[in-house]
């Protein structure tokens, strides 16, 4: 006994529309996913490589009218830049802000600096720091 066959023969009618859209999504996702993959590393690069300083405020102590921040900077030898540091009272109205420079052949600068506020400030914030 012989059964039936039900597939169409092979070659005769062409690709189907499946075939031709799963080789087209198939070629979209590579694409896409090489594109993301340059792009993490664009951004992992520039981070890595191009931060040359890195801070962090390890304590604080606020009075009536300024902030006492101590300030530890990690940067390159010959870099040069400047923090800035930010307090807010305790309704988030912000109250003093300043940049605070720093340069030499240091790679880590271990400060306590004071911020005047307009203010009693319950926060001392850095806001970011930057290379000339």
């Amino acid at each position: 006994m012989s059964t039936a066959s039900t597939r169409l023969p092979e070659g005769r009618y062409g690709r189907s529309a499946d075939e031709r859209a799963d080789r087209t999504l198939k070629i979209v996702g590579s694409v896409l996913g090489a594109l993301l993959l340059v792009l993490v590393g664009w951004f992992g690069y520039h981070y890595v490589v191009e931060n040359k300083i890195s801070a962090e405020v390890i304590t604080f102590d606020a009075s009536h009218d300024a902030v006492k921040i101590h300030l530890e900077v990690r940067k390159d030898a010959n870099t040069n830049g400047y923090c800035t540091l930010r307090s807010q009272s305790a309704d988030g109205t912000e109250v003093g802000r300043a940049d605070f420079r720093f340069d030499g052949h240091a790679t880590r600068i271990d400060q306590v600096l004071t911020l005047r506020t307009t203010a009693p400030g319950t926060t001392a914030e850095l806001l970011g720091c930057h290379a000339d």
